[in-house]
């Protein structure tokens, strides 16, 4: 091998480490993971209990919510679909898949949540259940975390 070859060889290398040190690596555990777990958690306790204030409370006034299948809702259109949801004769309960959800922390922003959750019900005594994917960019703002953009789909 020539030296300009064994150069050029160190030289790839070199920024092949530079990128891959700087890619962005979900967490899968950590405190940014768990302080986002339990936030996912208290957002849907309060959709699977019907509370929509509380629920709305983990959504900044800035929301943009994208669903595959009903289009772009902002904050308000979204508080009025989940009370609209909330007063179904069924109850709708959300569930996260367990080992699915990853978290990527957004420099001096917050982080974005990805997984796959279960939404079921009973109609017509049967159990219906789907699984979707979702994201949920999450901003941390004078210590509280409120959900600022949220893209559902697979439905």
């Amino acid at each position: 091998m020539t030296t300009f070859n064994k150069f050029f060889a160190a030289a790839l290398l070199i920024i092949a480490g530079i990128f891959t040190a700087n890619r962005a690596v979900a967490q899968t555990s950590g405190p940014l993971f768990n302080e986002i777990a339990h936030q996912d958690s208290l957002q849907f306790d309060a959709f699977n209990s019907r509370n929509l204030d509380k629920l709305m409370n983990y959504f900044d006034s800035s929301l943009e919510l994208y669903q595959d299948n009903t289009g772009v809702r902002n904050f308000d259109q979204t508080k009025q679909a989940f009370g609209a949801l909330f007063k179904m004769s069924y109850v709708l309960t959300r569930k996260l898949v367990a080992g699915t959800m990853e978290v990527y922390p957004i420099k001096d922003y917050g982080a974005i949540e990805t997984g796959h959750h279960t939404f079921s019900h009973i109609e017509n005594g049967q159990l219906q259940s789907a699984t979707y994917k979702f994201m949920q960019i999450w901003q941390k703002k004078d210590g509280v975390w409120r959900v600022t953009r949220e893209i559902t789909y697979g439905h």
